[in-house]
């Protein structure tokens, strides 16, 4: 489960991971980016999300979504599926057709939720400016994170984000042993239409489903 949520908290965007060393620049970019973010009722975002190699093509890729309205979301990736609803939050796995529910907590959750995902750079990672780099005919800036915490998996992140509108282009994770996994937006959908009962796990909807309640 702290696995799912913690790439969550790296695709949607982390978005807004970062904290204390005072780059100006990067601080202005993720302020910008967090503010884009908080003042959208609700979003929707798909991605590709994969290994990247040597020559900067992902040897293994996957697509996802996320829905995200105030502190409620869905994700869907990895043959797993997400439900929070405020309440409760649903782990929907294909492969066992099975859903476990447990209470949801978004103050335990901490960086972990993909609610709070563009404000937790106030804490826990350094992060400066890092470059300006052009694709196509689109300029980007690039934001590297490092953690605080010695002992995290987490080696470094590097955030591209659009200089015009201030929205997460992609991002790229290394882990301690130079593993690079990258999330690509390919759509981002602001203020999307998100009824509260996607963010609710409907058994009907997954014949033969066993749920087990741990709450």
């Amino acid at each position: 489960m702290k696995k799912i949520l913690f790439i969550i908290a790296n695709l949607l965007i982390i978005s807004n991971l970062v904290v204390a060393q005072k780059d100006k620049k990067a601080t202005a970019i993720l302020d910008e980016m967090s503010k884009k973010y908080q003042t959208m009722k609700s979003f929707s975002a798909a991605f590709t999300y994969g290994v990247e190699g040597t020559n900067a093509k992902l040897t293994e890729s996957y697509k996802g979504d996320v829905t995200v309205k105030g502190i409620k979301f869905r994700l869907k990736m990895a043959g797993q599926e997400v439900f929070a609803n405020g309440k409760d939050l649903y782990t929907y796995v294909k492969e066992t057709n099975e859903c476990n529910v447990t209470e949801f907590n978004p103050t335990e959750m901490e960086e972990l939720s993909p609610t709070k995902i563009y404000t937790i750079y106030k804490k826990g990672y350094k992060y400066v400016f890092l470059e300006e780099v052009k694709e196509g005919s689109q300029f980007y800036e690039v934001v590297e994170l490092s953690p605080e915490d010695k002992s995290s998996k987490v080696a470094k992140v590097q955030i591209k984000v659009d200089k015009k509108d201030k929205s997460v282009k992609s991002w790229k994770v290394w882990d301690k042993n130079g593993k690079r996994t990258v999330f690509r937006v390919d759509k981002f959908s602001p203020n999307a239409p998100a009824d509260d009962k996607i963010f609710t796990f409907d058994k009907k909807k997954y014949p033969g489903v066993e749920v087990v309640d741990l709450r």
